[in-house]
């Protein structure tokens, strides 16, 4: 499990996805006038994380475990979205937004690191796939 590197790639993906819980970004989420952003922005976020997670574990089942990614990217771009209204609320652009920035560009590290371990999971299910025909 541990060993394949699509579990290292979900494991990044899921600790990029708890630290954005402590960038000027969230933080900033909080003092949302229209005060539905935060909410959606924290629910979205901890379901990539937590669909992550549970992907991890299902390693035996190659084929649910591509769907399982496929939905916990599905809420990284939800919570991408919600990241980028948040940072585009914010009104003011400039050097003096670069840690807003990185809470955004984290969540898309977390997406591409979780699109990497689809196709690190499809190389596993063709590798597997010729030494059956091997067999």
């Amino acid at each position: 499990m541990i060993q394949r590197i699509q579990t290292v790639y979900l494991a990044l993906a899921i600790l990029l996805n708890i630290l954005f819980f402590f960038t000027p970004l969230y933080n900033e989420a909080r003092f949302d006038p229209s005060g539905w952003l935060l909410p959606f922005l924290t629910a979205a976020t901890a379901f990539a994380a937590l669909i992550s997670l549970y992907s991890i574990f299902l390693y035996k089942k190659r084929e649910r475990q591509i769907q399982v990614v496929s939905y916990a990217c599905l809420f990284q771009v939800i919570a991408m979205g919600s990241a980028g209204g948040v940072f585009m609320s914010m009104g003011r652009l400039g050097y003096d937004m670069v840690p807003e920035l990185l809470g955004v560009i984290m969540l898309l590290v977390a997406l591409t690191l979780q699109f990497l371990a689809i196709k690190g999971i499809k190389k596993d299910s063709a590798l597997i796939r010729s030494i059956d025909r091997i067999r």
